[in-house]
C-alpha cells in the first residue's frame, strides 16, 4: 500500500537520524528526504499502515502532513527561546517547537478540551519533548502579564477548508455564515497573542483553510488593528505557493491547491516598539502543591544520568514524578494549574522513597548506552522489539531497577525487570 505524498518526521537528532531509517527500512519501508526540514521524509513505500511501525510506537518519528511541519518552521525560534503556543492539540506542532528551540527552551502549551488535552500530552510524551508544559485552558483566557513572550505560535480553530482530500465533507460543514464563529475567535486569539508578545517579538499566524476571510482578511485586520506589523516569509523550497488573495500582503504564504500537503496559510507579525529586555522582575517561584524530590538521592536513581535533563525540577504529585522546566517556574502564573513532563512513579517516602521511570522517559537515559550506570539492554535484532511490543517478555539476567532500553546505540526507554524477564509497559 503506497499514500502518496503522506510524510512524516524523525524525532531524534540528526546524528541518529540513519539508526531510524534503518529501522523503518528494516520493516519494508521506504521513503525519501523533503527539502525544507532536515529530518521530514516522504514515503515512497507503505507496506502497512506507518502508524503501526516499531518507529512510530517507540516515538521515533511523528506522521505529519508537509503543511502542518511549516509553522514551527516559519516562526522560526532560535535554540533556548520560550514559546507560548496557544492552540496545541494534537501536539504536532507543539513536539516541533520543542526540538527546534532544545533543551534550554522551553514551549508552554494550552488546550480547552480534556480529551484534546490528553492527546496532546501522550504526543509530547511519546515523542520525549522533555521541555514543555500543558494546561487546560482556552487560549484567550490564558493568564500571562502582557509583554510575557518574545515568540508565540498561533494556529487557532478554522474551518478547515485546506483539508478537503482528507475530509470531503469540511466545505459542507464550515460554509457560508457558520464560519463567522471561528472568524470572532480568531480575532480574539490575535488580539490577545498581540497582548501578550514583547515589543519586537513574534507571533506566527497559521490555518489550514483557503479562505480569505480567516486569512487575508484576518491579516488586514489585524495590522489596522493591533500593534503589529507583517514581516515577510520566504518560500520554504518544495511547495508551491499561489499570490495572496488581498493587495499589500506581501510575504504571507498560501500553498497552492497544486502543492504537495495541505491548503495552508502563514503570515508572521512582528509587535511595534523593538525589542526589548526581559524583565526578570516578572519572574514568579511558585508555592507548589507537590514534594520536591532528588531523584538521584532515591532507591532507583543511582542508574539515571540526570545530566541530560534541562535547568529546571523534579516534583512528586500523588506519586507520579514530574519535570517542571525552569523557564516554567519563571514564567507560568501561580493562578494557573498546569502539567510538567512525566518521568515516572514514586513510592515510599523518607528513606524508603523508591522512583521507578517510565517507559519514555529515554532523557534518563545515557546517549551511549556504554556510558551507561544502569544496566543496559541494547537491541540490534528487531524481532526484539516486535515482541516486546506485543506485550512478551524477553530473558535478561536477575536484578532489580528498571533496564535501560536501547535500539542500536539509540535511547528508547526504559523496559520493567521481573526477575529474569523484561517488559515493555508503554501503552
Amino acid at each position: 500500500m503506497t499514500r502518496f505524498g503522506r510524510t512524516f518526521r524523525l524525532v531524534c537528532d540528526e546524528p541518529a537520524a540513519p539508526v531510524v531509517e534503518g529501522l523503518l527500512r528494516a520493516q519494508g519501508f521506504d521513503f525519501g528526504p523533503e527539502p525544507f526540514y532536515p529530518l521530514a521524509r516522504r514515503l515512497v513505500h507503505e507496506p502497512f499502515p506507518l502508524g503501526e511501525s516499531l518507529a512510530a510506537r517507540f516515538g521515533l518519528i511523528y506522521i505529519q502532513d508537509r503543511s502542518s511541519m511549516l509553522p514551527p518552521l516559519a516562526l522560526d525560534p532560535p535554540s533556548g527561546a520560550d514559546v507560548l503556543d496557544m492552540c496545541s492539540a494534537p501536539g504536532s506542532k507543539t513536539s516541533l517547537l520543542s526540538r527546534l528551540v532544545g533543551p534550554q527552551g522551553f514551549v508552554f502549551a494550552s488546550e480547552p478540551s480534556a480529551d484534546r488535552l490528553g492527546t496532546l500530552r501522550a504526543n509530547l510524551r511519546r515523542t520525549g519533548s522533555v521541555n514543555t508544559a500543558t494546561a487546560k485552558l482556552m487560549a484567550q483566557d490564558l493568564p500571562f502579564e502582557d509583554g510575557t513572550w518574545d515568540h508565540i505560535q498561533l494556529d487557532p480553530p478554522c474551518s478547515g477548508w485546506g483539508t478537503v482530500e482528507k475530509n470531503p465533507k469540511v466545505m459542507e460543514v464550515w460554509s457560508g455564515s457558520k464560519t463567522a464563529p471561528l472568524i470572532a475567535l480568531q480575532k480574539t486569539l490575535l488580539e490577545k497573542a498581540a497582548a501578550m508578545l514583547r515589543p519586537g517579538g513574534t507571533v506566527l499566524y497559521s490555518t489550514c483553510t483557503t479562505n480569505i476571510e480567516e486569512n487575508e482578511e484576518q491579516v488586514a485586520w489585524a495590522l489596522e488593528t493591533l500593534d503589529l506589523a507583517l514581516e515577510p516569509l520566504s518560500e520554504p523550497e518544495g511547495f508551491v505557493f499561489e499570490p495572496a488573495h488581498m493587495p499589500a500582503m506581501d510575504g504571507v504564504l498560501r500553498v497552492a491547491e497544486d502543492s504537495e500537503g495541505q491548503g495552508f496559510f502563514l503570515a508572521r507579525f512582528v509587535k511595534n516598539g523593538g525589542a526589548s529586555a526581559i524583565d526578570e522582575a516578572r519572574a514568579q517561584k511558585q508555592d507548589l502543591p507537590g514534594t520536591r524530590l532528588r531523584l538521584d538521592r532515591m532507591i532507583g536513581g543511582d542508574g539515571l544520568d540526570m545530566d541530560r535533563l534541562p535547568p529546571g525540577e523534579v516534583y512528586d504529585f500523588g506519586g507520579k514524578a514530574f519535570f517542571l522546566h525552569e523557564r516554567a517556574l519563571d514564567l507560568v502564573p501561580g493562578s494557573l494549574r498546569w502539567q510538567g513532563f512525566p518521568l515516572g512513579k514514586v513510592a515510599g517516602k523518607g528513606d524508603r522513597a523508591k522512583f521507578t521511570p517510565g517507559p519514555l522517559a529515554r532523557v534518563l537515559l545515557a546517549e551511549n548506552p556504554a556510558k551507561a550506570a544502569c544496566d543496559v539492554l541494547d537491541v540490534e535484532d528487531i524481532d526484539v522489539l516486535e515482541r516486546l511490543l506485543t506485550g512478551q517478555s524477553v530473558a535478561f539476567k536477575a536484578g532489580k531497577g528498571s533496564v535501560g532500553f536501547y535500539y542500536r546505540g539509540l535511547p528508547i526507554g526504559w523496559l520493567a525487570r521481573k526477575g529474569a524477564r523484561l517488559l515493555w509497559s508503554a501503552k
